[in-house]
């Protein structure tokens, strides 16, 4: 895929509780190091003319002020689940200072969610300064364009749900996966860069263990692969960081590099 130059940044690394976790004093929740502080997992696509971002975490309104974003095209959205979701009334912002709807680019069971959870976006009488919203549909088989950026979608299974990950150029996204086909493997064959979710080292029913992670990205030859969704159960960001190959290391919110 032919892409312009990109910045990429991690707005969030951590799992749907964010790290530290409420009323938990664990080492990791404890520490001090500001690598261990994750919001909800979402990441910042920039070219020259376009930004986007994937998921609206319920850590959004902060994200985009942290980043300074004062410019928004397009939300790509994963899944409908709510750490992935429940930012999305913060949009108005966007809406008020770019004087038009935001386009929502959302799968079939990702805008049954939107439309059900946020009705009075879509209500025939909307009350004054809801979110305006263009919803712009996908599937996990059609390429498509968000500006000048490309996108490739990546199904993968999240236990039984279809989970979106995306593909931007050399850059490939997935989060919320605990299993990816061959045939969708082939997609992120050839990328630069590949980020997985890798929730902790004990196994889970939706989400890669950080062994199993580590595995994929050596099965698909990437040569720098970082982690992210992680959770407060997987460890501490250096120590974890030291026993993971060279090409590979956890992700951190603020991480940012370009492509």
């Amino acid at each position: 895929m032919n892409a312009p130059p990109l910045y990429i940044e991690f707005l969030g690394t951590g799992t749907s509780a964010g790290v530290p976790m409420i009323a938990c004093n664990c080492a990791v929740c404890s520490s001090t190091n500001k690598k261990d502080k994750r919001l909800r997992s979402s990441i910042l696509v920039r070219s020259e003319s376009t930004t986007l971002v994937v998921d609206t975490t319920p850590d959004f309104r902060y994200q985009m002020l942290r980043a300074g974003i004062q410019r928004l095209d397009a939300v790509i959205f994963t899944h409908p689940h709510k750490d992935h979701l429940a930012g999305l009334d913060d949009i108005r912002a966007f809406n008020y200072f770019m004087k038009k709807p935001m386009p929502l680019f959302v799968n079939d069971i990702t805008a049954a969610a939107i439309q059900r959870e946020y009705s009075y976006a879509f209500s025939e009488e909307k009350y004054p300064g809801v979110p305006q919203i263009n919803l712009q549909y996908i599937n996990d088989l059609d390429s498509f364009m968000v500006g000048d950026i490309p996108v490739l979608p990546i199904a993968v299974m999240h236990s039984k749900m279809t989970v979106l990950g995306f593909r931007f150029g050399d850059f490939t996204y997935i989060t919320d996966a605990n299993f990816i086909d061959e045939v969708e493997k082939e997609k992120i064959k050839g990328s630069k860069v590949l980020v997985l979710n890798a929730l902790r080292k004990e196994d889970h029913v939706s989400h890669f263990t950080l062994a199993q992670a580590v595995a994929l990205g050596e099965e698909l030859a990437i040569p720098k692969v970082y982690f992210t969704h992680i959770s407060h159960q997987l460890g501490l960001h250096n120590s974890i960081n030291d026993e993971l190959p060279v090409n590979m290391q956890l992700a951190f919110d603020q991480l940012h590099f370009c492509l």
